[in-house]
């Protein structure tokens, strides 16, 4: 008797893949706080507003009317692992995770964040989820028409369709998704609305697209945009493909330059294999394979950490 197994349907996750995604990582894993998700909706959409009641993003306090202390700008969104996220939160007011929590009792933290905290829900309820780092082109106020800003978010597997979907938890709020340029639903997130950062290096690389059009904030607001920073993101969402589910300022295997200034020849080469894993249709096997092979797009155990508020600092990680 044959012991070759049949084929995987077009429409199925492969089950090592769905075995990964579904496992917690040392980032995204709730640790003896386990038990706190007894209480937690099944459903991907009430999971992803959970969070967001949980959580306020470190410039949205004009949004909610609340001046953000500075002392949590400073410890909160320097927070790596989801245990240490929900032990603050806990602290704050120890009521169930699925009672929304008043504004100056949130953590504070970034895009990042929200994305991390629906994954794990999502990985503790058995749904194969993971983050990604790209660019959104519907957070513009500033009047930079075409602009992709820096961001992260969700990808879950949705079984019924048999499809990855990007879901924006940061969005969950419909108060919130008011004040953006949303015309979707942010559980099912348009893939021209939100590049991964592999489209995006191809579409500079191969599409015509400006540089200057991604970014962390347009050139004419500061040095971190173009195609030294797109290379970064891609690093960054190699990373979380692999579960390594980093800072966004945790910085390794930087090419010499400074920010804004291209890249040498050779390391453009590198990101052009890079982008073809970190793409929206990821080969699982090639993606753990560049990751595992290549000792410069690899997250080594420590990394430079340029916090925004603390300073530079070499942090070494969990495994």
């Amino acid at each position: 008797m044959s012991t070759t197994p049949p084929p995987v349907p077009s429409h199925a996750l492969a089950p090592e893949a769905a075995a990964f995604y579904t496992a917690q990582s040392p980032f995204s894993d709730p640790g003896d706080l386990a038990p706190r998700y007894a209480d937690l909706p099944s459903d991907p959409v009430r999971l992803a507003r959970v969070v967001r009641d949980l959580l306020i993003h470190r410039v949205e306090g004009e949004l909610f009317g609340h001046t953000i202390a500075t002392d949590r700008l400073h410890d909160d969104a320097e927070t790596r692992y989801v245990d240490d996220i929900l032990r603050i939160v806990i602290a704050r007011d120890d009521a169930q995770l699925d009672r929304r929590r008043e504004v100056g009792d949130r953590f504070v933290g970034v895009c990042r964040d929200f994305a991390l905290l629906h994954c794990s829900f999502l990985r503790h309820m058995g749904v194969p989820a993971r983050i990604r780092s790209g660019f959104a082109d519907y957070f513009d106020q500033s009047g930079s028409d075409g602009f992709h800003f820096d961001h992260v978010v969700t990808e879950y597997w949705d079984d019924e369709r048999g499809a990855w979907l990007l879901a924006d938890a940061q969005l969950a709020d419909p108060a919130i998704t008011g004040d953006w340029d949303v015309d979707f639903d942010p559980m099912d997130v348009p893939r021209d609305r939100f590049l991964v950062a592999g489209r995006a290096w191809r579409a500079i690389r191969e599409e015509g697209a400006d540089h200057r059009t991604f970014g962390l904030h347009p050139p004419q607001e500061g040095p971190f945009w173009g195609e030294r920073f797109v290379a970064g993101n891609v690093r960054l969402d190699l990373a979380a493909l692999n579960k390594v589910e980093t800072l966004l300022w945790d910085v390794w295997g930087e090419e010499e330059g400074a920010p804004g200034q291209p890249l040498p020849d050779t390391a453009r080469g590198r990101y052009d294999r890079a982008s073809r894993v970190a793409c929206d249709d990821v080969p699982f096997e090639g993606v753990r394979r560049l990751f595992a092979e290549d000792d410069t797009l690899r997250t080594p155990d420590t990394v430079t950490c340029f916090a925004p508020f603390n300073g530079e600092s070499r942090v070494t990680l969990r495994r």
